[in-house]
């Protein structure tokens, strides 16, 4: 499970945002769960961030957010974050030279909504 969160940033206020996004990123690596990390710059725009994580499940992530830890440096600044969805759940993957993976939804009753 991925979630993507994005920004939008102005440039006066780029390194607080950065120093905040790292000290997020690192409360979040701290859970249980938590699989990977990054924070991206678009290179067209370098007003545009984005703080992505893999989750081991959406669970994992959900009880992150709980975590006093995150509560102090990630979760003000999530909030700040586009207002759209952020949690993705892989249906399929492939690795370098590799085929394609299908995986069930959790919402197989709607898989492709």
């Amino acid at each position: 499970m991925q979630v993507t969160n994005r920004f939008v940033v102005d440039a006066d206020v780029a390194d607080d945002f950065v120093a905040r996004a790292h000290a997020a990123l690192a409360a979040l690596a701290a859970r249980p769960g938590y699989l990977r990390g990054e924070l991206l710059r678009a290179l067209d725009d370098p007003r545009h961030w984005c703080l992505l994580t893999e989750w081991e499940s959406v669970g994992a992530y959900r009880r992150a957010l709980g975590g006093f830890d995150v509560k102090i440096a990630a979760v003000p600044l999530l909030a700040e974050s586009v207002d759209e969805p952020s949690a993705y759940e892989t249906l399929a993957s492939a690795a370098p030279a590799g085929e394609v993976v299908v995986a069930a939804s959790d919402r197989a009753a709607h898989p492709h909504r």
